[in-house]
């Protein structure tokens, strides 16, 4: 197990899940909040167990990849990215279910989300898998699973300053 492999499988999901948002009949109320459901909770858990398991890990083993000079340039731009992701989530829940204003809130969730993943597998993820031994990148999929496990219903979203995420984990 890999950390990194669970995070992608964890993107692809999202992915998933958004296409199909896009696959429902729009007067379809039920299956779309049914859904949206799912994925909310699923980016908030996601991003919560990155921040208590992945980004800390990285600060400490990572040099930095993609266009980002070092590991605290990297968590940086994912903390605000999450704060971004969490703010277009809750923006959703301000519109009806299948409504013009709830498709253009999900699409500007989606767009939040995908630019973070883009960046995430270039940068944080590549830099990862270049500079943490395979049985560090296994104990913290353990870890990252089981917070997971635990929190599948959803976490509290909370948006975090990313400036002080870095001091306290550095």
């Amino acid at each position: 197990m890999d950390i990194t492999q669970l995070i992608l499988d964890d993107h692809a999901e999202q992915r998933r899940l958004f296409a199909m948002l896009e696959q429902i009949d729009r007067s379809d109320t039920e299956a779309l909040s049914a859904v949206w459901g799912r994925l909310a909770a699923f980016l908030d858990v996601h991003a919560e167990a990155e921040e208590q398991h992945f980004y800390p890990a990285l600060l400490r083993l990572g040099e930095g990849a993609g266009d980002k000079d070092d590991a605290a340039e990297e968590t940086d731009d994912a903390i605000d990215d999450h704060n971004e992701i969490r703010d277009a989530v809750a923006a959703v829940a301000e519109h009806p279910a299948g409504s013009d204003a709830w498709f253009e809130a999900v699409a500007a969730a989606n767009k939040a989300n995908s630019t973070h993943l883009a960046e995430e597998e270039r940068e944080g993820l590549a830099d990862f898998r270049r500079n943490a031994s395979l049985e560090t990148r296994h104990e913290l999929a353990v870890a990252f699973a089981s917070f997971q496990t635990r929190h599948v219903t959803g976490v509290e979203p909370v948006n975090k300053d990313p400036e002080e995420y870095i001091a306290e984990h550095e």
